[in-house]
Formats: C-alpha cells, structure tokens, sequence
C-alpha cells in the first residue's frame, strides 16, 4: 500500500505532524508506548510550552530559521488546543506552562487528534532500512519478529535527538539525513548537568541557592543545585548549551543584593561573630562553610577592613570553576546540533534538494531553552510541515 505520508517517530513533533497532515499518514515507532519524553518531562507534568516562547530562546547556527514556524504556530495556538480538551494547566516560574493533573493528558490529546485527522500509529515498529523510489521512499521495519515493507510520497524525520538513550533514543534521523545527503552538524548533549571529579561538592549534596550563571558570554538567573557528581539546577543545565569544553563557568551567588554592602551593615550588629557565621545569614549555612575554607575566611567580623569584605563580595560575585565535563546524553534533555537548518525550508521543513523529504522537532539544529521552549519547538516545526504536506495533492 503506498501512504502518502509514514512519520518515523511517535514523539511530540511527529504526532503534532501526524495531526495536521491530512488523510493517509501513518506513524511509525520502535517504542512500545507514544510520546514516552512527554510522559516523563516535568517530573510527569510535561511542561508543555512557554508563554514567553520566541526566536531569542533557541540555539542554532542559523537563529533566523525558527522564525516562520514558531511564528505561524505560536505557544497560544498550542494553549487553545489544551484549553479545548479540557486539560487543567498552571505557570510555574518564568511562563513555564504545567499540566495539573499529568503528562499523559498532553499524550491522550494528541493521540485524539490523530484519531480524529485519520492518522494511524504503528508501535513496537523498528526500522531496519529506507530506500529512495521513483514514486517516493520505501521503508523496511521489523515488528515482533516479522519483516514489512512500506512505500510513502512523504517521509518526515522525528525520530529527535540522542539525549536519554535509556528512553529509546538513537541518531537514526541523523543516519538517514546523511543517507540522503543532508549536512550534519556536530551533536552534543544540552541541558545537562555538569561533573567534576574526585566528588569535589559531595558534602554539598542537596544544597540550592538563587545565583546568576554565565558560560561564553550569556547568562541565566535561576537556580543552582550541588550535587554527588557536581553542578546541576535550572542554571547550571541553561548554561550548558552554551558551554564549551574545558572553558571555565562563572557564577554570582548574589545578583540580587550586594553582598559588600550586606556585610558591612552587619559589621556594627555582629561585629564579634565569625565570619563564615555571618556569611551563613546570606546563603546555605553548608555553603558558606565551603566558601569560608575556599576562600581562608578566619576572625571576627569586626576584624575585616572595607578591602577584605570587598574581596569576599568580588569572590563570591564572580566564582569561576571550570567543569570536567557533563553527564552526556544519559541525562541531557536536549541534543544541540544535528540536520543543517541550511538544508530545510524554514516554512515547510522540507529538504531543498529532495522534495519529499522532512525533518522536525529535536532531529533538527533547533535548540531550545529549558522551560517548555522545545516542545513549543516541536509543535510549530510539526505543524509547519504538517500543513506543508497536507496542501500537497
């Protein structure tokens, strides 16, 4: 039978495409269940979107593709398509969008418009090979032990990225780009938290605190977490994207109060206490202990000259480490890099030297920030080639 359109992978982008890509789509995917990143996303609440969503929030080499998409599917579209299904949502911080209920509402939604655009779904499918016909592509799958064969027009590419292997994720989109001579960009994982060695903030475990960090000139004012392996929280995964190996990250523990200033008040009202006692009133006691050995902190308050309090504050306004690296794909929620924006249409997706051809969502050098950017990103590159392919006759 030949489809007019298979989508390799049930994720967000490829079931949002599936949506909107009209009669004769089917959906292929080696999972055993639809949409297993959206299950698992936002501790089970899928953050599913961000109010604020715009081109300033993605990472590309090129920053203008996303434009058309995000633009012709924006964040709002998304939220009247949550609103219609009756699905219970709250901002969190920052414009971040949460289920109340469960992620598995988002998955159910989807799964319903599917149905109701005609769209079938093939799970437990996996791909052993795909061809390029005269008539369009012809794909070799492997399902519980039996070989099929099936022949399409279009074939879409949303199979994401290689972050969270443990889910089922694999470069194969990448595999098949580069089959069809499509440009690859080098991958690394995104949104990860970073390491160190020798358990260098082992005994801080568990400690957060509200900071501003940098890495290659941008910067992210959210929170940092301490972990058994290093570096980690809203922060330290933001700025991860931006990182570059073996380059050092610089954190300021107060970017919303002045820290000189804060310690000379205290001067005159503890003037007899210890210093790291003093320090532990404007952060984590644990971690103002670390700084007081860091930083050879001893003697009472009264003790320090202006110059003193004034090198503790520039010390802890602009602490630099440089990490070791990050935990990599096995925890990273984003790949950076992959298929060449320059060799996609940024207003249908589609490949500019083989029509026919479309890749979406994660696969793609689109990468979003942390808070619902990437499955906004999903949604409208899903959309946008949806629509595209739907128009076709």
């Amino acid at each position: 039978m030949m489809w007019k359109t298979i989508i390799l992978g049930a994720g967000a982008a490829g079931m949002m495409c599936a949506v909107h890509a009209g009669p004769g789509t089917l959906v292929l995917d080696h999972a055993k269940a639809p949409g297993e990143k959206i299950r698992i996303s936002g501790g089970g609440r899928c953050n599913f979107t961000n109010i604020y969503a715009g081109p300033e929030n993605f990472l590309s080499q090129n920053p203008h593709f996303c434009k058309s998409a995000l633009s012709r599917y924006t964040q709002w579209d998304f939220i009247d398509l949550v609103q219609k299904h009756g699905i219970a949502y709250h901002e969190k911080t920052l414009g971040q969008l949460f289920c109340d209920d469960s992620a598995k509402d988002i998955i159910q939604m989807l799964l319903s418009e599917m149905q109701k655009a005609g769209a079938e779904l093939h799970l437990k499918t996996g791909i052993q090979s795909v061809q390029k016909t005269d008539a369009g592509f012809e794909i070799k799958t492997e399902r519980e032990g039996r070989t099929e064969t099936f022949s399409c027009r279009n074939l879409v590419l949303a199979t994401g990225g290689k972050s969270i292997p443990k889910m089922g994720a694999t470069g194969l989109a990448y595999d098949i780009a580069q089959q069809f001579d499509l440009n690859i960009l080098p991958t690394r994982a995104g949104l990860v938290p970073f390491t160190f060695p020798d358990g260098r903030f082992k005994p801080l475990a568990g400690v957060a605190h509200p900071v501003s960090a940098s890495a290659n000139g941008t910067s992210f004012e959210e929170a940092i977490l301490f972990t058994h392996r290093g570096l980690s929280g809203p922060s330290m995964l933001q700025i991860s994207s931006y990182w570059q190996e073996s380059q050092p990250i610089s954190v300021n523990f107060f970017p919303d109060n002045n820290l000189f200033e804060a310690l000379k008040a205290r001067r005159k009202t503890d003037g007899r206490k210890q210093l790291a006692t003093v320090l532990g009133y404007e952060m984590p006691g644990k971690l103002a202990d670390h700084f007081a050995v860091e930083l050879n902190l001893k003697g009472n308050l009264a003790d320090q000259s202006d110059a003193k309090l004034r090198a503790i504050a520039d010390a802890l306004s602009n602490w630099q480490v440089t990490p070791a690296g990050t935990e990599g794909y096995r925890t990273a929620e984003v790949t950076l890099g992959g298929i060449d924006t320059d060799a996609l249409s940024s207003k249908t997706m589609e490949a500019k030297a083989l029509p026919g051809l479309y890749a979406i969502g994660e696969a793609v050098d689109v990468t979003g920030w942390l808070g619902g950017f990437n499955f906004q990103w999903a949604w409208s590159s899903g959309f946008a080639a949806g629509t595209a392919i739907r128009a076709k006759h």
